[in-house]
């Protein structure tokens, strides 16, 4: 449904759950060291340990150059997601989310590939963007013979959805491939910039706020353009992209990333839908939350969908 409706705005549609646990966020984040001002190799440590559960023993190491990615395989295979993971360009690891990887590759028959992508600030532009089209284009120059479909769907969250937006105007434009049959965005950013939303309310929300916002835009971009589509993929054409799903959360800094992304998409002639989560802040899917386990259920049929695969159990 590309609808959008008033009441997924209204404060009265959060629900008492997805409140409070906004509420102990918000305490956490007041009580700790703000994000910048950390050290970027502590945060990075520290966010292993935290999802190091997550990583799987029976997933494939497999490089592309200098991109180090990860593959899961189920026993039968009908289709291939593509994820490029987030982490304001300067944190994240292709593990951090094999946990959800695995059940979408079981329970529908779906390999996974997670890129692992060059950091910033040691790497900032144009490596990320370069070791995500040097994945893909591995991916459908190979997928046949690797994995016996051609059947590709890409996704990714907050900069990874930024990445994956890039990812597929470079393939069109560089290589000619629209074939990319869905693309699962969460909560990307899509105006490095920063939207009017993200300069506002971006200061008062917790886990991805404007500040964490320019300190990663200016590791990852520098002085460059902000308006160049390659690094603000906001800006540029649109046309020729696969049908998007598009999440977001009411107290996501990115919101209006989401919302303008969406429109532009449609603007172009492309299928789209929008999913908009009351009250959800940045990385809410990740949480024990009602809302967290539905947005989890609707991209999963999303994948399924749009790879033509049902579901295996």
């Amino acid at each position: 449904m590309s609808e959008l409706r008033a009441e997924w705005f209204r404060p009265e549609s959060i629900t008492p759950e997805t409140a409070a646990f906004n509420a102990r966020l918000e305490a956490q984040v007041a009580a700790a060291p703000h994000a910048t001002t950390v050290p970027v190799d502590e945060t990075r440590a520290l966010r292993d340990a935290m999802n190091e559960s997550k990583r799987l023993a029976h997933a494939e190491e497999r490089s592309f150059g200098p991109v180090p990615s990860r593959i899961l395989r189920p026993p039968r295979i009908e289709g291939v997601f593509l994820w490029i993971h987030g982490g304001g360009w300067r944190g994240g690891r292709p593990w951090y989310q094999e946990d959800y990887l695995w059940d979408l590759a079981q329970s529908a028959n779906i390999a996974t590939l997670s890129v692992g992508y060059r950091l910033a600030p040691e790497h900032p532009y144009p490596a990320a963007p370069d070791d995500c089209e040097a994945a893909a284009l591995w991916l459908v120059r190979n997928a046949a013979s690797e994995f016996g479909t051609d059947r590709i769907v890409i996704g990714g969250a907050s900069a990874g959805g930024h990445l994956a937006a890039v990812t597929l105007q470079r393939l069109r434009d560089r290589h000619g491939y629209t074939g990319f049959l869905g693309a699962d965005m969460l909560y990307g950013v899509y105006d490095l910039g920063g939207t009017p939303w993200m300069r506002t309310v971006g200061e008062t929300v917790p886990a991805w706020d404007w500040r964490s916002m320019q300190q990663g835009v200016e590791w990852f971009a520098g002085g460059r353009d902000l308006r160049d589509p390659d690094i603000s993929p906001l800006y540029g054409d649109l046309s020729s992209m696969p049908p998007a799903l598009f999440t977001i959360g009411t107290r996501d800094s990115l919101l209006e990333d989401t919302l303008f992304m969406h429109g532009r998409w449609l603007a172009a002639g492309n299928d789209a839908e929008i999913a908009v989560y009351p009250g959800a802040v940045h990385g809410f899917d990740g949480q024990l939350l009602a809302i967290a386990a539905e947005s989890r259920a609707r991209r999963q049929a999303f994948v399924r969908e749009r790879l033509g695969v049902p579901a295996a159990r």
